[in-house]
């Protein structure tokens, strides 16, 4: 009764006075920079680049301690929908990956300091999608045909019809998150590519044909010969696909312009180890982080290292099933990473030396042949699965020379 008169009495005070008590919604104890998101596309939007070069420019600054928030793009920056069907994959076009939104002048940095970013949160999309596209992904010589699984996403988890039975715990990271080269970082990763791709290896050159900036890094623009492509990661972050960066832990960045230019995108909704298949689960979504300075500690710091706490306990499975590969092959095989090599002697083994990726793709075929067989999905819905539920994990690296790689699976997608 005593609380109810004083309550009265203060909104009678308030009334008589003119005066209004504050909803917890209006009390605010940081300040927010948003980096927006407009239009369709990332063609249409001046917040929105997918290539890299230090003379892009920065579309918003940011103090340390504030709460930077991302309004990101799915990574193929698409129209791709919950009806959309895999006769739609032709429509895409991979010279836009990936759009990312930024970047964002990081005030105090300078090159040779060190930014930390803790992500806070990720608000995701509705919708996401996990694709196989022929020529892409770890089983590029298996699985050639087109296919998608369209999910409808939450907090809750993701379900899809294309995959029925199956729900996919919500575990979201920025799929890239990075900084600027500099102009020594362009020069040396553009040479150290250009050379692995005159040695037969995979490297993707520049490629000015839907390149943003386009005043930059397309067909006329000032440096479209040396525009990095964002689809590789390196030491400045970018497409590092790591999903133990989970909320809450903090991504250290080595700095190469003033400023940083932090930029994020190509958010996943959940990742397996080794997003086997090309994909993750692939989604727009609002990503809150927040920066701190470290002064000097580029020098030590030269690639990105991650600061954590419970994340990886939180998303470790609790019933598991897993399966071991050791680098075997028939002879006669040589299998379609090493085919740069063009070696005799590599093609008659059937037993590799000290080959984790070998091992690698057996563990994955062997998962795949178990959850057709034990879970009654087709082979593209194994595949697709073991992208987005189920870790690919080095066992040990000094059994010569067969090298052990894991591959395990959260059985716990097949709940109800």
């Amino acid at each position: 009764m005593f609380l109810r008169i004083i309550t009265t009495l203060l909104g009678t005070a308030a009334l008589l006075t003119g005066t209004a008590t504050a909803d917890t919604t209006d009390v605010r104890w940081h300040d927010r920079v948003v980096v927006a998101k407009s239009g369709d596309h990332c063609v249409d939007d001046p917040n929105c680049f997918n290539r890299y070069h230090s003379a892009i420019p920065a579309v918003v600054r940011a103090k340390p301690g504030q709460h930077i928030v991302f309004e990101t793009r799915d990574a193929l920056d698409s129209d791709l929908g919950l009806d959309s069907t895999a006769d739609d994959l032709a429509a895409v076009d991979l010279n836009l990956v990936h759009p990312m939104t930024g970047p964002v002048f990081v005030e105090g940095v300078a090159r040779g300091d060190v930014l930390a970013v803790t992500l806070v949160d990720i608000e995701p999309d509705q919708y996401g999608y996990t694709l196989i596209v022929p020529g892409f992904g770890f089983l590029r010589d298996k699985f050639t045909e087109p296919y998608i699984v369209n999910w409808k996403a939450s907090r809750l988890g993701a379900t899809s019809d294309q995959m029925p039975g199956v729900r996919i715990p919500f575990q979201a990271f920025m799929g890239s998150v990075g900084v600027l080269p500099g102009d020594p970082e362009v020069d040396k990763w553009l040479k150290r590519e250009t050379d692995l791709a005159s040695a037969g290896g995979v490297a993707l050159g520049p490629q000015p044909v839907g390149a943003k900036p386009a005043d930059i890094c397309g067909p006329n623009g000032a440096h479209a010969d040396k525009c990095l492509r964002t689809i590789p990661p390196r030491e400045n972050g970018g497409n590092m696909d790591v999903k133990q960066m989970q909320i809450g832990t903090t991504l250290l960045l080595p700095c190469f312009v003033d400023g940083c230019g932090l930029f994020v995108g190509d958010v996943h909704f959940a990742q397996g180890d080794g997003e086997v298949s090309g994909t993750a689960i692939e989604m727009g979504a609002t990503v809150t982080v927040v920066t701190e300075v470290r002064k000097g500690e580029g020098a030590e710091i030269t690639a990105p290292q991650v600061e954590g706490g419970q994340q990886l306990k939180a998303i470790a499975p609790a019933r598991f099933y897993q399966t071991v590969g050791f680098p075997l092959k028939d002879a006669g095989e040589v299998p379609p990473f090493m085919t740069y090599i063009d070696s005799e002697k590599l093609k008659g083994l059937e037993n590799l030396s000290e080959d984790l990726t070998l091992a690698a793709r057996n563990a994955l075929s062997d998962m795949i042949d178990y959850v057709v067989r034990e879970h009654g999905l087709t082979r593209e819905q194994a595949y697709i699965l073991c992208s987005v539920a189920a870790d690919l994990r080095v066992g040990q690296v000094v059994d010569v020379p067969n090298y052990v790689v894991t591959m395990v699976l959260n059985l716990d997608v097949f709940a109800p």
